[in-house]
Parts: structure tokens; C-alpha cells; sequence
């Protein structure tokens, strides 16, 4: 996999767009739901619900932290949102994908990286083929450290 393959975070939706998702899906959209989907809307990284109420706080004080995971758990079961349980024991939250697409976390920095490779989709498949399956879903997660650590550890 070549480095142009690998693609920085993008915005992809905004908060309106999560808004109407939620309306699609019949939900009820409260003044604090519209803050918290706000917030997941400009997200350009991968937050926990911690970090989600940091952000919603900001703007709403009242917004509690528990109003947040029930956002968030509402959000997540009807395909608003997506769970990543990542290596760092954190529930990290994405809005839910147009297009599916892998992550590298960076064990060193916390960040997490979205990709895209043909290649590994292609070999994914063929690998599925040949053990007698047909793949109809998957999830890839790289964990590593900038080749210039030099502590080589995660």
C-alpha cells in the first residue's frame, strides 16, 4: 500500500445531516440532541463520550454527561453513529460511514487515521473465496507507532 492510499480525516457529513438522519429514523430532536449531534458533526477526529461532553458542555452547560452516553447509545443503535472499541480501552465514536474504510491507530499519539486500500479489500475477499466463504462484512484496524519512535513499543 502506497502512501497516497492513506487519506487524512474529512469532514463528511455536517450536523445537519446527522440532524436529518435523525429525523429520517423518527427521532425526537431535543435542543441538547441537536447540541451533541452538532458536535459529532465537526468532529474531524474520533472522540469518546468524555470528550463529546467536554465539547457539548462548551456550549450547553446543561448538558450531562449521562445525557450524552444516552445520545450517543440512541445514535449508535439506530446507524447514526458508529462504536470503535479501540486498543486504547475507549469507546470512540464516527458518524456512521457513507463509504466503508479501515483505521490506523497511532499508538503513539492516540490519533486515528482513516484509510482506504483496494488492495487490502481485494485480498480481504479472495481470502474469504478460498476459505470456502463469501465476505459480506469486516472491520480492519492497524495499531502502530511512527517509523521515527525509536522505542518501538506500544
Amino acid at each position: 500500500m502506497t502512501a497516497e492510499n492513506a487519506k487524512k480525516p474529512t469532514k463528511r457529513r455536517t450536523a445537519s445531516a446527522l440532524e436529518r438522519a435523525c429525523r429520517t429514523k423518527g427521532l425526537r430532536m431535543t435542543g441538547q440532541r441537536r447540541v451533541i449531534a452538532r458536535v459529532l458533526g465537526e468532529a474531524e477526529d474520533h472522540p469518546d463520550v468524555v470528550e463529546l461532553h467536554r465539547r457539548a458542555a462548551a456550549i450547553d452547560d446543561r448538558i450531562s454527561l449521562s445525557t450524552v452516553y444516552r445520545t450517543v447509545k440512541l445514535l449508535e443503535t439506530e446507524g447514526i453513529v458508529e462504536r470503535l472499541d479501540l486498543k486504547d480501552g475507549r469507546a470512540r465514536y464516527e458518524r456512521a460511514p457513507r463509504q466503508h474504510h479501515d483505521h490506523l491507530v497511532n499508538l503513539a499519539s492516540g490519533d486515528v487515521i482513516e484509510f482506504r486500500s483496494e488492495e487490502i479489500e481485494t485480498l480481504q475477499t479472495e481470502i474469504a473465496r478460498r476459505l470456502g466463504f463469501r465476505l459480506v462484512s469486516h472491520r480492519l484496524e492497524l495499531y502502530a507507532v511512527p517509523l521515527d519512535d525509536e522505542s518501538g513499543t506500544a
